[in-house]
């Protein structure tokens, strides 16, 4: 499973890297990583079909995450990907406009990797 995390934070790749080092030793999960919307969609220009599921932050410089959920929704329908977004503030307004938006699930900080590795093992492939 490919998966793509947006972040602007710097320590969230290698926070991703340890909690998933043995599905990624076992060749379960592929992360790549970009730290903005726009890096993000520059990634999924090439890589869109290959890309099972994007972990967005929400509050990033730049495109937000929210506007990046709009484009994907947007710009890649057939297969669509799976989108869940992620927010320090776990406030109403984000979670409503998140999935009027199209968002598949609605995570908040810091992150329960046991419950997003239950998560991941329901997407379909």
């Amino acid at each position: 499973m490919k998966i793509l995390v947006v972040d602007d934070e710097a320590d969230v790749q290698p926070l991703f890297l340890q909690r998933f080092r043995k599905e990624i030793k076992n060749g379960e999960i592929e992360f790549n990583f970009a730290q903005s919307g726009e890096e993000a969609m520059s990634f999924l220009a090439v890589n869109h079909s290959e890309v099972i599921l994007i972990l967005s932050d929400i509050n990033m410089p730049g495109m937000t995450g929210l506007e990046l959920l709009d484009k994907i929704r947007h710009t890649y329908e057939k297969p669509p990907p799976v989108v869940m977004m992620i927010t320090a503030y776990g406030d109403d307004e984000n979670y409503q406009k998140s999935m009027e938006l199209g968002a598949n699930d609605f995570l908040t900080k810091p992150l329960d990797f046991n419950n997003l590795k239950e998560k991941l093992k329901h997407i379909e492939q």
